[in-house]
C-alpha cells in the first residue's frame, strides 16, 4: 500500500516534535514544543506508511501552515525522516499542503528555506524575506538567527490575481501591503545596519 498524507491526530504530536526537533538539533529548523505542535494540530499534516511494522518511523514526513494574514499563509516545519529522504515524500507534503491553503482561501503561501531550489522546483518563486513582513514581525524577530538568517524567502501566489498582491518582482523590496512603503523602509535600513 502507498505511503498516505493525512491530517495529524492526538497520536502524532510526540512523533511530530521528535521529527522536527531531530532537524532543529542540527540547525536546519526551529524546534518545536509538544505545546505547540498541540495547539496547531489542526494545521498540521503528516505522511504515515499504513503498512508500518514496529521498526520503521511513525512519521515518515511533515509539515504545518501557519497563517500570517487572512490572505497569506507559511509553510513550515517540513520534514523528512531520514530514511525516507530522496523519494519525493517531502514534495508530496508541500503539495498536499499547498493544496489545504487553497482549499482554506488563502492567496499566498510562503515558506523560508535553506534549499529554495527545492520549492522552486515545486512552483514557488524566490523573494526578498522582506516582502513576507507579517512573517518576520510575528515569529523571527524571536530567533536567535535574525540578524544572520540564512534562510531564503520562497512564495506561491494561490489564486490567479490576488487581490492587493502585486508580483514579487513589481513590487520594490521590503513591500507588503500592512505598512506603507516610507514607513517601511527605516525598519530595514535598521536591519541591515545590524
Amino acid at each position: 500500500m502507498p505511503i498516505v498524507i493525512q491530517p495529524a491526530g492526538a497520536a502524532d504530536v510526540l512523533p511530530i516534535v521528535a521529527l522536527v526537533n531531530q532537524f532543529a538539533a542540527e540547525k536546519i529548523m526551529l524546534p518545536r514544543t509538544e505545546e505547540s505542535v498541540r495547539q496547531t494540530l489542526a494545521d498540521w499534516l503528516v505522511a504515515v506508511d499504513p503498512d508500518l511494522v514496529p521498526e520503521d518511523p511513525q512519521i515518515l514526513a511533515c509539515g504545518a501552515l501557519v497563517p500570517l494574514t487572512d490572505t497569506l499563509v507559511e509553510l513550515r516545519s517540513l520534514a523528512v525522516h531520514p530514511s525516507r529522504q530522496g523519494q519525493g515524500l517531502g514534495g508530496h507534503v508541500v503539495n498536499h499542503l499547498v493544496q489545504l491553503a487553497r482549499q482554506r482561501g488563502y492567496h499566498q503561501i510562503c515558506a523560508l528555506t535553506l534549499r529554495e531550489n527545492f520549492f522552486v522546483r515545486l512552483g514557488f518563486e524566490q523573494v526578498d524575506r522582506w516582502s513576507i513582513s507579517p512573517k518576520i514581525w510575528q515569529a523571527c524577530i524571536y530567533c536567535s538567527k535574525f540578524h544572520r538568517c540564512d534562510e531564503v524567502a520562497v512564495t506561491m501566489n494561490l489564486v490567479d490575481s490576488p487581490q492587493g498582491l502585486l508580483h514579487p518582482l513589481e513590487r520594490p523590496a521590503g513591500w507588503n501591503s500592512l505598512l506603507k512603503w516610507s514607513e517601511w523602509q527605516p525598519l530595514k535600513l535598521a536591519y541591515k545596519q545590524k
